[in-house]
């Protein structure tokens, strides 16, 4: 049997590799505790970061900013809200009254505001008063009465005229709401259906389309806000709106109810022009009157004439850029016309080649004299009616010609005296005869409907087709009420005639009246033909080389006009000129106007 021998070196280091092999496990543990308390630690970390960026996102915030600053004004001015709108331009601030310009009152509020530039003078003129305010002082007149203001009612700012609001509103269709830090108005003049919604909860007005956009407004559950085009930005859940200060900006529709439409109406009471209507349909003739003696022979060419209620002689006629008249006026022809039961309203025109209407209307003082004389001969002759013939006028004319019939009919509606306007077709050439305007202030407005071809034409046709006159009723029906609207038919043709000169083509044409017409075809052999395109009588001939034509007026084709003016139930019919006609015309027109 061996002896075992035991090392004393191999027993001693199993101990030793032993503890070190659990120091090493030790160690290793303690790492692995460290990595993940350090993994989880930066999860920690992550996760508070994401959580607190998640609550900041999602936290409103509190950031007021003051509405001076976000509606910058200028000192002295007013930011001007209209209806929904931030406006182009801003209202002035003057001695704690608000002033807006008059270019911006005449567009958005009133046109009747009307501006003398000449002589420095606003005027308004209602059914019955003429209002006028000089620049800086806070008195003015209505008619003759001085009346005092507690602001001055116009001002001027760098040659630009400004209006007080107040002045403003209390004769316009529009209100307003004046408002401080910052100075604000808003302003309503256009009226019907809003879109609105209320307020459900508490909430802000914000300048942007998110909760950290600065809070501009504090909303209370049932307050009211306007919602700007359907609520515009619907982005991150947020509507455009506007308070009822004309705050506009932001706020969360989860906040707001459904919204729903509200109308905002106007309160404001509008002047009634009243007006001298006859109880029969008028059958008006112009008489061509050049002299004296012209007035004599009125039962002449009445004689031949039948139904004739009104007869306008051409009696008038702006000589000077003050405003005087010439006059042919005769007592004896007024008290013959009246005699007969016919109306005489007298003519005045503007055919002067040495005067300018726009002298004469756009300076204050030479209206206010041509108005005055016209009343004045009005009253001494007892005239029914006055007669308005002012052609050719300018576009600048325009709104001095309209402020003029403003002014004139408030005399004449006081002097009970009718007041008509002879006007073109319209056209957009002549749109600032306004139309409209004469039909609200004017007791009647005649349409010249001839001269569809005329002397300057640059080719033969017709001075009335039938299609020329529909027109002219259809588009002057829509500007002027039919009660108030007179159709001028003409009595006279236009002879043309188509010849050669130098070698090239030229037009000359001359008017002719109904008889002069039928003899010259006659003298010609010519023949005639209806065209029912016109709805007139056609005929053409030639003599010396030249060719002649002619688009007749006569019996038939005054026929087919009267009708169309019997059946758009005009007030009535006014033709150029008596002694034109053939004696057989006026038992036709009877027919229709009786």
């Amino acid at each position: 049997m061996k002896k075992q021998v035991v090392s004393h070196t191999n027993m001693s280091l199993r101990p030793k590799v032993c503890r070190l092999w659990k120091g090493m496990v030790f160690k290793m543990d303690k790492r692995k505790r460290i990595t993940i308390i350090g993994a989880v630690a930066v999860v920690v970390v992550v996760l508070a970061i994401v959580v607190s960026y998640i609550v900041e996102k999602n936290t409103p915030s509190k950031e007021v900013k003051a509405l001076s600053e976000y509606y910058q004004v200028p000192e002295g001015e007013a930011m001007v809200i209209m209806d929904d709108i931030v406006y182009e331009k801003n209202a002035k601030l003057l001695d704690g009254v608000l002033y807006m310009d008059l270019d911006t009152i005449k567009d958005k509020f009133n046109k009747r505001f009307y501006w003398d530039a000449i002589e420095n003078v606003l005027i308004y003129t209602t059914p019955t008063e003429i209002i006028k305010a000089e620049v800086g002082t806070k008195d003015y007149l209505v008619n003759k009465n001085k009346v005092s203001a507690n602001y001055p009612v116009v001002k001027m700012v760098n040659t630009e005229v400004y209006v007080a609001l107040p002045f403003v509103a209390e004769y316009s269709d529009m209100r307003y709401m004046a408002y401080e830090n910052p100075d604000l108005v808003v302003i309503q003049c256009k009226w019907g259906d809003y879109l609105f919604a209320d307020v459900e909860n508490a909430t802000q007005v914000r300048t942007g389309a998110t909760i950290k956009s600065p809070i501009l407004k504090e909303l209370n559950k049932g307050d009211r806000v306007l919602l700007i085009n359907n609520g515009g930005n619907q982005a991150n859940g947020f509507l455009t709106v506007m308070t009822e200060e004309g705050i506009r900006g932001y706020v969360r529709k989860k906040n707001l109810s459904n919204s729903y439409y509200d109308k905002v109406t106007s309160t404001f009471e509008a002047p009634v022009y009243s007006s001298i209507a006859k109880d029969y349909k008028i059958n008006l003739t112009w008489h061509q009157v050049t002299n004296q003696e012209a007035n004599k022979k009125l039962g002449e060419v009445i004689d031949s004439t039948k139904g004739v209620t009104t007869i306008s002689p051409t009696w008038y006629r702006i000589n000077s850029k003050e405003g005087t008249l010439a006059s042919l006026a005769s007592e004896s022809y007024i008290e013959k016309a009246h005699g007969m039961g016919i109306e005489v309203w007298a003519l005045v025109d503007n055919f002067d080649p040495n005067v300018d209407t726009y002298e004469v209307l756009s300076k204050t003082s030479s209206r206010e004299r041509l108005i005055n004389e016209l009343i004045a001969e009005a009253i001494k002759y007892n005239l029914d009616g006055i007669n308005i013939d002012f052609e050719n006028l300018s576009v600048e004319t325009g709104p001095h010609y309209i402020q003029f019939l403003r002014e004139l009919s408030v005399k004449c509606r006081s002097n009970q005296i009718v007041l008509s306007s002879d006007t073109y077709v319209p056209a957009s050439y002549s749109k600032f005869y306004d139309r409209q305007e004469q039909g609200a202030v004017l007791d009647y407005v005649i349409i010249m409907a001839y001269d569809e071809h005329h002397s300057k034409s640059e080719e033969a046709g017709s001075v009335a087709s039938i299609g020329f006159l529909q027109k002219a009723i259809d588009d002057t029906l829509l500007q002027v009420p039919k009660e108030k609207l007179i159709m001028g038919i003409p009595f006279y043709s236009r002879l043309w005639k188509e010849y050669t000169e130098l070698g090239n083509p030229a037009l000359a044409s001359e008017a002719v009246s109904m008889t002069s017409a039928e003899k010259t075809l006659e003298a010609n052999k010519a023949t005639k033909s209806w065209d029912q395109t016109t709805g007139q009588y056609y005929s053409e001939y030639e003599k010396d080389g030249a060719k002649y034509k002619i688009w007749l007026e006569e019996e038939e084709s005054i026929e087919a006009k009267m009708k169309l003016i019997s059946e758009a139930d005009l007030a009535g019919v006014a033709s150029w000129r008596l002694g034109f006609e053939k004696p057989s015309i006026w038992n036709v027109i009877q027919k229709y106007v009786n």
